[in-house]
């Protein structure tokens, strides 16, 4: 069942306040002031029947002020840099081992990516972070699985940090501030110390919905043997058990190669999604459309649209085109592992497109 959040549905109030933004005769009001906050809230409202209070920590903040004066000293986290240096260095050893590679051990490298993927697309981000869609408990097990195989930091921190990022998108608050530079956004947030900022945001957000949920916490309590388990053994040792491959093209393909592959895909999100790219939806925000970080994150890329519609599960108006994460999770709703997706309403969209959109919109 997919929940569609209508331009009508919303209430009379936010037809008014949608006409307001639309005759304020400032083209970037709408973007700055409280009217996109209060419509998201009410839209989320009017998909969930509850107050908007506890379904509001991703809707962007335009109440946060950077504080005034010099920035803190940026300080480098050498262990960090080290780890991601060692790293892309195995993973570029990796590359120059795969036509010594059985066949079978690609197969099993893309088929660690795509979980391991999912783990963060429709886990972590559309799941937990958003909430855009229920998953039994099943499901959602192996999520976390997943999740820990992309080794890209447990589930509740992953959502804390992307709730933060929603919040207070692209200010000293947001952890990877792309307007830092696409260095920055891309790897080099996780090379320094936290902007004091972002540590305090994430401090106050309502987490309460991850730690009610024992996936979650469980997974948080467990993994770094999880990440060990799933993100580097299980992908070494299935090769060479299985068919035969050695343990050096195992460990530095299916294990290595995918990890560093999987976390540049997401880190383009941050990056190459907030720089390059069209604003069909809002542009007022820096987010964009882009097709190649849409194909390489498995569906992440329709980035504008995603922070105008943050609690849209699909993340796209487009359905599965580019989106295997969008097919993933209409599979498990047919499978009845999964329920209750949420959905901007066409009228929905039509509106933000005539109103704070590029001129770039496409319909199909």
């Amino acid at each position: 069942m997919i929940k569609r959040t209508s331009f009508i549905d919303a209430s009379f109030p936010l037809l008014d306040l949608l006409w307001i933004s639309a005759h304020c005769g400032c083209g970037r009001c709408f973007a700055n002031c409280r009217l996109r906050d209060l419509c998201s809230q009410m839209a989320e409202s009017s998909l969930h029947g509850k107050s908007t209070s506890t379904s509001t920590e991703d809707v962007f903040d335009d109440t946060y002020v950077e504080k005034v004066g010099p920035k803190p000293p940026r300080t480098l986290v050498w262990r960090n840099i080290w780890l991601m240096a060692i790293l892309h260095a195995g993973a570029l050893y990796g590359v120059f081992l795969i036509p010594t590679a059985y066949a079978l051990t690609l197969a099993w490298t893309a088929a660690c990516f795509v979980f391991s993927a999912l783990g963060v697309t429709a886990g972590a981000h559309r799941l937990w972070s958003h909430r855009s869609y229920k998953a039994s408990t099943a499901l959602r097990v192996f999520l976390a699985l997943a999740n820990s195989m992309a080794f890209q930091n447990d589930i509740y921190e992953w959502a804390r940090d992307h709730r933060v990022h929603h919040k207070y998108s692209e200010t000293d608050a947001d952890p990877h501030n792309a307007k830092r530079g696409f260095f920055f956004s891309h790897i080099g947030w996780l090379l320094v110390r936290k902007h004091p900022d972002v540590a305090e945001k994430g401090r106050k957000l309502d987490l309460s919905d991850l730690k009610a949920d024992k996936v979650v916490m469980f997974q948080r309590r467990h993994y770094k043997l999880s990440v060990l388990i799933l993100c580097f053994l299980v992908p070494m040792l299935v090769p060479w058990y299985f068919w035969g491959e050695s343990l050096l093209v195992g460990y530095f393909l299916p294990a290595l190669l995918r990890y560093t592959v999987g976390l540049n895909a997401t880190w383009l999100v941050n990056s190459a999604a907030h720089m390059w790219g069209n604003r069909p939806y809002d542009h007022t925000i820096n987010p964009r459309e882009n097709n190649f970080v849409a194909f390489s994150a498995i569906g992440e890329g329709f980035h504008n649209y995603h922070h105008t519609f943050p609690f849209d599960y699909a993340t796209s108006e487009f359905g599965c085109r580019l989106n295997l994460t969008t097919a993933f999770i209409n599979l498990m709703c047919f499978l009845r592992l999964a329920s209750e997706r949420k959905m901007a309403s066409k009228e929905m969209i039509a509106a933000r497109v005539h109103r704070t959109g590029d001129g770039s919109a496409k319909n199909g």
